[in-house]
């Protein structure tokens, strides 16, 4: 399902006229749907580690510098060692700061705006990161972005949460009840990220 095609189904269901494209539009309805397709799609992104947007990385040195997609690790073992060890996360820069003082055969990494750091510093050579990409739009050309570009673009994550959660937003904004359809996107979306796991 495109971000058209979706967007065409929440129409019916809250009664707007549908569009024959919404991409570059000038109708400020297509413009609004666009933008909650895009909030939408970003928490849908954000809520879960689906399959489709993980990614894996091969550090060479500390610190070490993210993939352009980089958005997060993934929850629990996102970084082992080339030796196959799990690297324990710092998250305190003072206690990074210690980390780096105090020799220790446990590696450790610790994040900043920098990249990824690791202690001892070796173990950067040929570590595994694993991550979750920040983008989880597809587009005609299989070129995978994090906003809209084009009525052809496709979400990675199942099209039905697209239009769940286009449907809340969309009666939110204009000041209408949107409890049920909430409730019903949440249920939704944890019916899907059991799926994916």
């Amino acid at each position: 399902m495109t971000v058209l095609t979706a967007i065409n189904e929440v129409s019916d269901v809250v009664s707007l006229d549908r569009f024959v494209s919404v991409y570059g539009s000038n109708n400020p309805a297509a413009q609004t749907m666009l933008e909650l397709a895009k909030l939408a799609g970003q928490e849908i992104a954000e809520r879960f580690a689906w399959k489709a947007l993980q990614r894996s990385d091969v550090a060479s040195v500390s610190p070490y510098t993210f993939p352009a997609d980089y958005d997060r690790l993934i929850e629990g073992g996102a970084v082992f060692t080339a030796a196959g060890d799990f690297a324990r996360p710092v998250k305190s820069p003072s206690q990074w700061a210690v980390v780096l003082q105090v020799p220790s055969v446990q590696p450790y990494y610790y994040l900043s705006t920098a990249g990824i750091s690791f202690s001892p510093a070796g173990d950067a050579v040929g570590a595994t990161i694993t991550y979750v990409s920040k983008n989880w739009i597809l587009g005609s050309t299989g070129t995978e972005k994090a906003d809209w570009t084009a009525d052809d673009d496709v979400a990675v994550f199942p099209e039905r949460l697209l239009v769940l959660n286009l449907i809340w937003r969309w009666k939110r904004q204009k000041g209408l009840n949107y409890d049920d359809p909430l409730a019903e996107f949440e249920a939704a979306l944890a019916a899907a990220t059991e799926e994916d796991r």
